[in-house]
């Protein structure tokens, strides 16, 4: 039975880790779930620590040095890989990823992966049929719709909605991955992963989801991480060859 673990990237997010942890586990014996702290001020990586104490399907990785959003990433798809996972989903840690949309990821690993053909990156997209938002304004999903058609066409990734960070890698793609060679280390980690995929000709497709508002705490994003990520795409179209096999 392959092997599953969830990735979550976490900074303050002491409101939601526990009920998201147990909802992932709930899935089955084959998920295991590893949060990725960049130490956070409200005690997010001690309620994980004392969760992994009494069950070994939950596992912590605490970093208190080189934080951002891309070096965890990074450093948790490392991890999920020495850990023995088969497949690594990357989800957000504030429920906006639903994580009754887990089946709906393991359908198609199930079924596509066989053989050297199969698919080796499921995105969750809210840009699909089948796919959307709730609870956000109407400005966030304006920008989100800019972001995805400038992100694909500058980097020519053929995926809808680009920015998601719901994803579902298999071993053999992130064990590929250059990740020495990537430089990201805020929220751009998300399409830099997308360019090395590309890069090594591993296939990907898109499946529907339902974007949700957080359920506690407050948001990270701001103008100036959104101007960032602007310059940061264009930076990597620049570089991308540094990420080339």
């Amino acid at each position: 039975m392959p092997r599953f673990i969830a990735m979550l990237p976490t900074y303050n997010e002491a409101g939601n880790i526990r009920p998201l942890i147990e909802a992932i586990l709930a899935h089955g014996e084959d998920w295991q779930a590893l949060v990725v702290d960049d130490h956070s001020p409200d005690g997010t990586w001690k309620i994980v620590a004392e969760m992994a104490e009494t069950n070994p399907r939950v596992h912590l990785l605490h970093r208190k040095k080189d934080k951002g959003r891309g070096l965890a990433g990074i450093a948790g798809f490392r991890r999920a890989v020495e850990l023995g996972a088969d497949w690594v989903l990357e989800m957000d840690a504030d429920f906006s990823h639903d994580p009754g949309h887990i089946p709906d990821f393991v359908e198609v690993a199930q079924a596509s992966a066989a053989g050297p053909e199969g698919i080796d990156i499921i995105v969750g997209s809210r840009r699909v049929a089948g796919g959307g938002e709730r609870g956000r304004s109407a400005v966030r999903g304006w920008i989100t719709a800019f972001a995805s058609f400038y992100i694909g066409t500058v980097l020519g990734l053929p995926l809808r909605d680009p920015t998601s960070g719901y994803r579902l890698f298999s071993r053999r793609a992130l064990e590929a991955m250059p990740w020495d060679a990537m430089r990201a280390t805020g929220p751009e980690i998300v399409q830099e992963v997308l360019v090395a995929a590309r890069m090594r000709g591993f296939k990907m497709i898109e499946i529907p989801i339902m974007f949700e508002e957080r359920r506690e705490g407050e948001s990270t994003f701001n103008a100036r991480i959104m101007i960032r990520s602007f310059f940061s795409v264009l930076g990597l179209r620049l570089f991308a060859r540094r990420l080339k096999p």
